[in-house]
Order: C-alpha cells, then structure tokens, then sequence
C-alpha cells in the first residue's frame, strides 16, 4: 500500500493538538483519522547526530510500510521513537503492531 508522507508544519501542529496518543516500548504514535493515509517522523537530537537520525527515520518508515497494509481504515500518523542503545526494524515493527492493535486500528 502506498501512503502520502506528511512534510508541512501546519499539518505536525495539528496532529499534535488534535491526535491520539498510543505508547509502546519503542515508539510513541500520533494518530487522526484521515482521507488518506499519510506518515510523519519526528526524531530529536537526542538521538544523535544526523546519520544516526537518519537510519532511525528510514528503519521508521520500513516498519509502517510493512504494517500499513493491515490498518482498517486511513489515518494520518506520526511516530517518535524512543531513545535506545539500539535500533532495529524489527523492534519498531513489533512496537508499531502492538500499539495500533492495542487502540483497535489494525486488522486481526
């Protein structure tokens, strides 16, 4: 499944005004339902420097692709990790699953 990814500030502020949180291990998820389904990272300096931030955002947006098909319904997300020693698609991916599930957005 395809999905938009969001870039404009306007639309960060009002995911994190009006979106529902849901927390996992790994990952804090932002969520509002949408007309299309549409993606956001946000990774702080916390995380370390840029190429560091970088591969964190990609192994992000690799866990949502995998798990994008299975969402019922579209939502506009945004997913802000949290800070480790270690990052890996599969911890993200496994994070991302069981939040959605746990707030009713994925398919059994």
């Amino acid at each position: 499944m395809v999905y938009a990814r969001l870039k404009k500030q306007s639309d960060f502020k009002r995911m994190f005004a009006r979106g529902k949180k849901c927390f996992s291990p790994a990952l804090l998820v932002l969520y509002l339902p949408a007309k299309e389904t549409s993606l956001g990272v946000c990774v702080s300096k916390k995380h370390g420097k840029s190429v560091v931030r970088n591969r964190i955002k990609r192994l992000l947006r690799e866990a949502f692709r995998k798990v994008c098909p299975a969402l019922q319904g579209t939502y506009a997300v945004i997913l802000i990790p949290k800070q480790a020693d270690k990052y890996t698609l599969a911890a993200f991916e496994k994070s991302l699953t069981a939040a959605l599930r746990r707030e009713g957005l994925l398919h059994e």
